[in-house]
């Protein structure tokens, strides 16, 4: 233990002679670990946040999208949820769910689009979310001021929208919106709400630019369409989410004539489903990126490596003396060891440092938003201590293998 002690002080004692050079050599190893952690902290912060605004919709939620992604088709639609183009859903699809399903409390189609909105001499253009008198409760958002549509509005298509806290801010500014007549699309309807702010997503979406409109008025005097982007469905709780979801692919295999052996032409998916998704993805995304800068790490053992082997030649007559005084072979390649070692690990903290400071950055600066933990420290201080041994083995052997008598000729 003392041995090692005094190894320790030794290559420190070095480190500070050789201010400049050992900071030249500790930067690769600090820029790899210092990478390699913030990347690490910026997916699972990305990957908290998503999981986060996911759930934010709602725990027991299912959502059925046209077409079957598993078999082929698009997967990419409104809300990061998952839509084919092959087929469509429509009212006989929603009707058979309210009739049928017993595992699920509501239900509420969806069609989703964008539409130029104006009052006076403003205009801006969000996202239209075309639902009934049950899509304030599915998609989990609350009203500030007025009411949401009810059902008789749905029924008679009424020109009628709530409107996020965007919208407010872009057409009304400091006016009170609730009851007043603007255009979408040229036609008049009535501000009836305004939904209560919840800002942006972990993509750095507004999620308040959206208005929201009776589902059979997006149909029919927007957009002219009969069919469903999506159809929302809750199921009566957490614990019969996975029993729900069979539910309702049975009902819609019924309702869409699907013989057995046929594959599905519509998608059922639960939050559970989604999340598992999600988090498989920015998993992948967070080890392929860590990855890719923990190459910088071996760079700088490498630069460990070169700057070891300059300090053996320097210090050839040094090794002599400590030999003829009683070093062992042993003795000489500890203490270079330990010096690769003292010298990569001093460069992981500062990689640690660094890495705290993106993240800073990162989290004061940009919508990103990072978490640092201890296991990706954890990793990145053995990995860099890794570094230092494997590339301070050779230049230690080679000074413990020189012969002391040519070492104290050495000049």
């Amino acid at each position: 233990m003392r041995r090692l002690t005094e190894n320790i002080k030794i290559a420190f004692r070095s480190l500070f002679l050789n201010k400049t050079r050992s900071f030249l050599t500790m930067l690769g190893i600090i820029i790899g670990v210092g990478a390699v952690v913030a990347m690490l902290s910026i997916g699972t912060g990305a990957q908290d946040s998503v999981i986060s605004s996911v759930q934010d919709i709602g725990s027991n939620l299912i959502i059925i999208t046209p077409g079957n992604p598993e078999e082929g088709d698009q997967v990419m639609g409104p809300q990061m949820m998952f839509a084919g183009d092959t087929a469509e859903l429509d009212e006989e699809d929603v009707r058979a769910i309210e009739r049928d399903a017993e595992l699920i409390t509501e239900v509420s189609p969806v069609v989703f689009g964008s539409a130029v909105v104006s009052y006076l001499n403003r205009n801006t253009q969000p996202q239209v979310f075309g639902s009934n008198e049950k899509g304030m409760q599915l998609y989990n958002v609350e009203l500030e001021k007025g009411k949401f549509y009810s059902k008789g509005d749905v029924s008679s298509s009424a020109n009628i929208t709530v409107i996020g806290q965007t919208v407010v801010k872009k057409l009304f500014n400091n006016i009170e919106p609730v009851g007043k007549i603007i255009k979408i699309n040229g036609q008049n309807f009535r501000v009836i709400g305004t939904l209560k702010s919840r800002g942006t997503d972990s993509f750095g979406n507004d999620q308040d630019n959206i208005i929201t409109i009776p589902v059979t008025t997006v149909q029919t005097k927007l957009y002219g369409s009969s069919s469903y982007d999506m159809i929302l469905t809750q199921s009566i709780s957490e614990e019969s989410i996975d029993e729900a979801t069979e539910e309702i692919k049975d009902i819609l295999r019924r309702s869409r004539d699907i013989r057995i052996g046929e594959k599905n032409d519509f998608s059922v998916r639960s939050q559970t489903q989604i999340l598992d998704i999600i988090s498989t993805i920015t998993n992948i995304f967070t080890v392929v990126i860590a990855g890719i800068a923990s190459i910088s790490l071996l760079v700088g053992g490498i630069g460990i490596m070169n700057i070891m082997l300059v300090s053996v030649t320097e210090r050839t007559r040094e090794i002599g003396i400590r030999k003829a005084i009683g070093a062992t072979n042993r003795d000489i390649l500890i203490q270079f060891l330990v010096e690769s070692i003292v010298l990569s690990i001093t460069g992981g903290i500062f990689g640690i440092l660094f890495a705290v400071l993106i993240s800073v950055i990162i989290n004061n600066f940009t919508v990103l938003e990072t978490s640092i933990s201890t296991f990706p420290i954890l990793i990145a201080l053995s990995f860099s201590t890794v570094v230092g041994l494997f590339f301070g083995i050779y230049p230690a052997m080679r000074a413990a293998r020189l012969n002391p008598i040519d070492a104290l000729r050495y000049e």
